[in-house]
């Protein structure tokens, strides 16, 4: 069994991690969005393994059904809808729906 103390150093590595993939994500997106799409399908298997949730802030920057990278205007749209009082992310890829409330 591992110790707490270790399992909480390998959780803030994942995090590390993730987070590192997804800014490599959004600079080689340009150029590569095959790439980005793996950096977001290797940073969900980092989080599944380590058992380490994503931030809000990192969460709304990929499809969770289809796992492409998203930029706004490209591959995703963005709206607010005032019934719901949330934010709607479509992606244009699988056509699934993301809400987050205001």
């Amino acid at each position: 069994m591992v110790k707490p103390q270790t399992k909480n150093k390998m959780q803030d590595v994942a995090k590390e991690r993730i987070a590192k993939l997804f800014e490599l994500a959004r600079k080689e997106f340009d150029k590569y969005p095959e790439r980005s799409n793996k950096y977001v399908k290797q940073a969900r298997d980092i989080a599944t393994r380590y058992n380490v949730r994503f931030p809000k802030s990192l969460k709304i920057q990929f499809c969770k059904k289809c796992g492409v990278f998203w930029v706004q205007g490209k591959n995703v749209t963005v709206r607010t809808n005032k019934k719901t009082k949330s934010v709607e992310y479509e992606c244009k890829e699988c056509k699934a729906k993301k809400r987050f409330g205001y």
